[in-house]
C-alpha cells in the first residue's frame, strides 16, 4: 500500500465508524478524559492541516482561523486551545461542517502527496497512526460516554470480549534481551533507542485473566481488602467506591457489563477488560503473582497470542538510552508525557488495522481504565 492509499485507508476508517452514530452522538463527552467523536474527526484532520499543509503548500489557506484553538490537543507551541473538558460544549462547528473541514484538507492532501516529497511522506505516515490512535480512542470515548445512557444503547458492532484458548506458562532464561524497535518500518519515537537488558528467569501467562478468574477475587472481597492494593490504588478504591471493572453491573443476580453492542452477561472465558493499573497489579497479588515488566512482555511475546487488551505491564513510562525530543510542535508527541505513568504493551479488539507491533509501548496513569485493559500474569 502507497502513501496515498494509506492515507486514503485510514481517513475512510474514521468515517466509517460513525455510521450507525445519530447526529446527537458526535457531541458527547462524559468526562475530561474523553472527546466527542467529532472532536476526533476534526483534530485528525487539524493534524495534517497544521503539521503538513501549512508547511509545505505555499498557496494552502487554512479552512477557519479559529480551528486552531478548537482543535488543538496539547500542542503548547501552537498557542492557546479548547481546555479538555470543554470539548463537549462545540456545538458549532456541527458535524456537516466537521466533514466539510475532512473533505476540504484531504482535498489538499492528495494534491500534495502527489508531489512525491519524502518529507511530506514521512509526515503523512506520521499523521495516519496518528489518526489510528484516535480511532481507538473514538471507540472507546463513546463508550463511556454512550454508556451513561439508562436505555443501553447498541452503536457499533465490535466483538469485545474474544474467546482466549491458551493455558499455561511461557518459560523464559536468564539473559540479554534486545528491547526496541529495529529496522525500517514505522515506529513512534518512544520505541527509539534500541539496547539490551539483561533479565531473570521468570515465567509469563499464554493466556489473559478471564472474566471468571477476576469474577472470583471480585466476589472473594477481594476489593475490600486494602492487603492487596497499593496505597494510591487504595485510596482510589474507597474514595470513587470502586467494587469490579468499568462497565461491570448486577442485574437480577447476575453479572453482566455494557458493550458498544448493548448490554450482555459477562463472558466467563473471555479475557477481562477496563480494569486499571491499580486492580491489575491487586488481582496479581491476590494471586500471588505480579504483572510482566514491558522488557519482560517484548521479549516473550513471540511465544504467546496477544491483541484483544492492551496489557498493564509493571513498568513506569520512563524514555529509552538515548531517548530525543524532536525539534518543534512534533516533539511534544510523547516525551513530555514521562512521568507518573504506567507501560501498557501488545494491543486491543478496537486498535486499528495495521497499527499494531511488539514494540509499541502505549501508557495511561495507574487509575484509568476505560481503554481495553487486561491482565496477563508473571512469576
Amino acid at each position: 500500500m502507497n502513501t496515498r492509499e494509506r492515507y486514503l485507508s485510514v481517513r475512510q476508517y474514521s468515517l466509517d465508524l460513525c455510521k450507525n452514530l445519530i447526529k446527537e452522538d458526535f457531541g458527547l463527552q462524559a468526562s475530561e478524559e474523553v472527546s466527542p467523536p467529532k472532536w476526533h474527526l476534526a483534530h485528525t484532520t487539524w493534524f495534517f492541516e497544521q503539521f503538513i499543509l501549512i508547511n509545505y503548500m505555499d498557496d494552502y489557506k487554512v479552512a477557519h482561523p479559529q480551528f486552531n484553538f478548537l482543535f488543538n490537543s496539547y500542542y503548547n507551541t501552537h498557542g492557546n486551545r479548547t481546555a479538555r473538558n470543554q470539548r463537549g460544549l462545540m456545538s458549532r462547528p456541527g458535524v456537516d461542517e466537521v466533514l466539510e473541514y475532512r473533505k476540504y484538507v484531504d482535498e489538499a492532501m492528495l494534491r500534495l502527496i502527489e508531489q512525491g516529497n519524502e518529507e511530506v511522506e514521512k509526515l503523512v505516515i506520521l499523521g495516519t497512526h496518528h489518526e489510528q490512535q484516535h480511532q481507538e480512542l473514538l471507540i472507546t470515548d463513546l463508550k463511556f460516554s454512550i454508556w451513561h445512557n439508562p436505555l443501553d444503547v447498541q452503536v457499533m458492532d465490535v466483538h469485545e470480549y474474544p474467546t482466549e484458548k491458551e493455558n499455561g506458562w511461557v518459560e523464559m532464561s536468564e539473559g540479554l534481551y534486545q528491547i526496541g524497535h529495529r529496522g525500517d518500518g514505522f515506529c513512534f519515537d518512544n520505541e527509539l533507542g534500541p539496547h539490551k537488558v539483561f533479565l531473570q528467569p521468570f515465567s509469563i501467562g499464554k493466556n489473559l485473566v478471564s472474566n471468571e478468574e477476576y469474577l472470583a477475587f471480585v466476589e472473594s472481597d477481594g476489593y475490600q481488602n486494602p492487603k492487596y492494593w497499593h496505597d494510591e490504588g487504595w485510596a482510589w478504591v474507597k474514595r470513587d467506591k470502586i467494587d469490579a471493572p468499568l462497565y461491570w453491573e448486577k442485574r437480577d443476580g447476575k453479572w453482566t457489563y455494557y458493550t458498544l453492542n448493548g448490554r450482555e452477561e459477562i463472558d466467563p472465558k473471555s479475557p477481562v477488560a477496563h480494569v486499571s493499573f491499580y486492580e491489575a497489579s491487586a488481582y496479581a497479588m491476590w494471586k500471588g503473582l505480579r504483572l510482566p515488566t514491558e522488557f519482560e512482555w517484548e521479549a516473550s511475546n513471540e511465544r504467546f497470542k496477544w491483541g484483544s487488551r492492551w496489557e498493564w505491564t509493571n513498568s513506569a513510562y520512563l524514555a529509552y538510552p538515548g531517548f530525543k525530543i524532536a525539534p518543534g510542535a512534533l516533539g511534544e508527541y510523547n516525551g513530555k508525557f514521562m512521568v507518573n505513568q504506567m507501560v501498557l504493551r501488545g494491543a486491543s479488539i478496537a486498535t486499528s488495522p495495521n497499527h499494531s507491533r511488539a514494540t509499541y509501548r502505549n501508557f495511561f496513569h495507574p487509575h484509568l481504565r476505560w481503554q481495553f485493559m487486561g491482565i496477563r500474569l508473571a512469576k
